[in-house]
């Protein structure tokens, strides 16, 4: 596998990121638009995998308070999973965010994405309470370590 630190506008990232959108709709629903205006932002801090030559993950971060980064766009080819893939760019996004000087991490997931939530609790992200856009919104589930 490798790994590249980049930015959202790499092609790469993009085209993983579209199809996560398109992944979300089953999921999202009516509330697609809702998060796509908070999801296709200018992200500074991506990562995009790349297994066998071909780009299969990507997450991201991007600053949320002083000390506190929020994890973005964290998606897995559906016939890449399985490979540790997502627990790999989980680590690193923490890692280059550890190196930017943040100390917490905080996260908003669909309560529907079970494998998402075993992972980021087997990472050490516990439940909080929604927080900013996402309060009151019952298709979301906040987390942070």
């Amino acid at each position: 596998m490798k790994v590249i630190k980049t930015n959202s506008d790499h092609p790469d990232f993009k085209k993983l990121s579209t199809l996560f959108d398109e992944y979300l709709v089953d999921i999202d629903g009516d509330e697609r638009e809702f998060f796509a205006h908070y999801n296709n932002v200018q992200l500074d801090h991506v990562l995009v995998v790349y297994y066998e030559e071909r780009a299969v993950g990507c997450g991201a971060f991007k600053k949320y308070e002083e000390d506190t980064a929020e994890i973005k766009r964290m998606f897995v080819l559906p016939e890449a999973r399985g490979k540790g893939i997502a627990n790999m760019i989980l680590t690193e996004i923490q890692s280059w965010a550890i190196e930017q000087g943040f100390a917490h991490f905080i996260l908003e997931t669909s309560p529907k994405l079970h494998h998402a939530i075993a992972l980021y609790t087997k990472m050490g992200y516990q439940f909080i309470p929604n927080y900013g856009q996402y309060i009151g919104v019952e298709n979301s589930v906040c987390m942070k370590k």
